[in-house]
């Protein structure tokens, strides 16, 4: 069984940047759909980014509300998913998911439906 562990986590100032990294103990490949899932405190775990595989080419799909702020990536050879989080506010605070699922074209709406978790790393953003 692939094991994620991420990684990356801090805490940094309003307007600043974090780089999140997704390490997977085994090939990714069979894993079409990678996301993020954030969880503040007190509240439901959300999903932040995702990127599928679509048409042979990888999709992806980010929350309004991280729009134009924070980037996901993937590097298939090192396998391992990356989430750059830019302009970041204390509304971004929370603890940050990696999440696997063996969908194509898409990803899983309900993140109970994801396959694979990491264990979080807590961002926190102080105004």
């Amino acid at each position: 069984q692939v094991q994620l562990v991420e990684s990356g986590g801090g805490s940094v100032h309003t307007g600043g940047s974090l780089r999140l990294s997704c390490a997977a103990s085994g090939n990714l490949d069979d894993y079409k759909c990678m996301a993020w899932f954030r969880q503040p405190p007190g509240r439901e775990r959300e999903a932040v980014a995702r990127i599928y595989l679509y048409e042979g080419v990888f999709g992806t799909w980010y929350a309004d509300s991280v729009k134009d702020r924070f980037t996901i990536s993937r590097d298939n050879a090192e396998n391992t998913v990356y989430l750059q989080m830019d302009s970041l506010t204390p509304a971004d605070t929370a603890v940050y998911y990696c999440a696997g699922d063996f969908a194509e074209e898409t990803c899983p709406q309900d993140h109970t439906d994801f396959q694979l978790w990491g264990q979080g790393t807590q961002v926190t953003v102080a105004s």
